[in-house]
């Protein structure tokens, strides 16, 4: 699956292909934004993020922002918040220990309660992600649809060397099911921690503002196949092999401080280039070698996009009283939601354009 995803739907030209689409979600998530600084209400960063991430995901994989009708501020309706939801319980339990992971015998009991609850976040998941699928297979069989116009249209349409469809219903739904997760997972977090320490840090915000003016993870845990030695450290065969997301990025013997929001120190070699990928994994980005994330360039587009539209479109000022910002107990998402002031800082003609 993966060898097919790579060849036919992460390809630089499907990338090319949807870019419109990124940015019709783009434009979208200013003029929510926008709306709702209009009120004189704080922003919920988080759900703008997130809203952005899963209009993404349901606009390249499905054509279409959502599932129901949405509001008339342009938020999320309560079909795609149901979807979200679904999603990050999906997360945030993928990074809970279950005691069933280690003794697998105990699974049928599920004593920690998670595979009742997965259970059902995969269902509601699946209660809007799968008729669509469905319809537009019969759609395709019918001869109603006729041209690709989304990654769904792509799978759907792939064929083995006998020219039958290489990909089974259940397939393309699973499928699409690791794409919602993913797409919305990384690039959503990294922009609330990198917007709530930009936030913090005027000096920083204004230096990410005047460079967008001027150019206008899952958890990984895998089983070591046999004995072997790294570093030193005997890793027996049969070995739970985790990477702490949190522990690369702090680590005091890679990085100087290594508390401290410093993005100067990606740069290197007097390059304004800033690599997403380490293989030395001093920082925790996409992963590397076999099992490292293959949609490097879609997810790096989609955060940077994210990113450069709430800053280069908004003034933003924290609270008054600003909390400091901690990770949860369960996972790397923040404790709370970043909630900040947002005030327009364009023509309010290019606003009006997008409503």
């Amino acid at each position: 699956m993966r060898r097919v995803i790579v060849s036919e739907v992460l390809t630089p030209s499907v990338h090319e292909f949807l870019h419109g689409k990124r940015c019709e979600e783009a434009d979208h998530l200013v003029r929510y934004v926008y709306n709702q600084s209009k009120t004189g209400v704080a922003i919920n960063v988080r759900e703008a993020a997130r809203l952005y991430c899963g209009g993404v995901i349901r606009k390249l994989v499905f054509g279409k922002r959502f599932f129901g009708a949405g509001t008339e501020a342009g938020g999320p309706g309560f079909e795609e918040k149901e979807h979200m939801d679904a999603v990050w319980i999906i997360l945030s339990y993928t990074y809970g220990f279950a005691i069933a992971d280690y003794v697998p015998l105990l699974e049928v009991f599920d004593f920690d309660g998670h595979k009742k609850t997965l259970t059902n976040a995969i269902k509601n998941l699946r209660k809007y992600q799968d008729p669509e699928i469905d319809n537009r297979i019969e759609m395709w069989q019918n001869g109603i649809r006729k041209t690709n116009d989304d990654i769904l249209d792509i799978l759907i349409n792939l064929k083995d060397s006998n020219n039958n469809p290489l990909l089974s219903a259940e397939e393309i739904k699973a499928q699409v099911i690791e794409m919602s997760i993913a797409v919305i997972d990384n690039p959503s977090n990294v922009a609330e921690w990198s917007m709530s320490e930009m936030i913090r840090d005027s000096r920083i915000l204004e230096r990410a503002i005047k460079e967008v003016t001027s150019c206008g993870t899952i958890q990984p845990s895998h089983v070591s196949t046999k004995d072997t030695v790294v570093s030193g450290y005997f890793i027996p065969k049969g070995s739970h092999i985790l990477l702490s997301r949190l522990g690369l990025g702090r680590n005091p013997r890679v990085w100087d401080e290594p508390l401290k929001f410093n993005p100067d120190r990606h740069i290197t070699n007097g390059s304004s280039q800033v690599v997403l990928t380490d293989s030395q994994l001093k920082m925790w980005t996409f992963g590397v070698g076999r099992r490292g994330c293959p949609a490097i360039l879609l997810g790096s587009t989609i955060m940077t996009l994210l990113l450069a539209r709430l800053i280069h479109s908004f003034s933003w000022t924290p609270l008054s009283s600003m909390p400091l910002f901690q990770e949860s107990e369960l996972n790397p998402f923040m404790a709370e939601p970043l909630i900040a002031h947002a005030t327009p800082r364009l023509e309010p003609q290019v606003y009006q354009n997008l409503i």
